[in-house]
């Protein structure tokens, strides 16, 4: 990677939030966050900013491949504060806002793209 680069790593808020038989892909991401500000700090000197994005429910084919029925659809809803699923888009603006020149003073951070999932009780 070329000095002054960026690195933008794709967690999702399942590392941080228990999901029934998503152990393995939690812990495998929980790795990507703990590694996260020690790789920031290695690369810093070289002008590196290492960032993470973590996403929550985002309407994607693969909410349908996984055969989530409507009634859990809406219950994953009620927990959102913005009452609605994020976007790809929502998610790819985030990761070319942390791989732009204007996040440019920004490293060791992971922004939660989630319509506020995790803020209420």
């Amino acid at each position: 990677m070329n000095d002054g680069g960026s690195i933008v790593l794709t967690v999702g808020i399942g590392s941080r939030r228990g999901t029934p038989g998503a152990t393995v892909g939690a812990a495998t991401r929980g790795a990507l966050l703990a590694m996260l500000p020690s790789l920031a700090l290695e690369l810093a000197p070289r002008r590196i900013r290492v960032n993470a994005v973590s996403p929550g429910v985002t309407d994607t084919p693969l909410l349908n491949k996984l055969g989530v029925p409507e009634s859990g659809r809406d219950a994953m809803r009620s927990k959102i504060p913005f009452e609605s699923f994020g976007s790809s888009q929502d998610v790819a603006e985030a990761v070319a806002f942390l791989a732009s020149d204007a996040a440019g003073y920004i490293t060791g951070q992971d922004i939660t793209v989630a319509g506020g999932y995790g803020l209420g009780a």
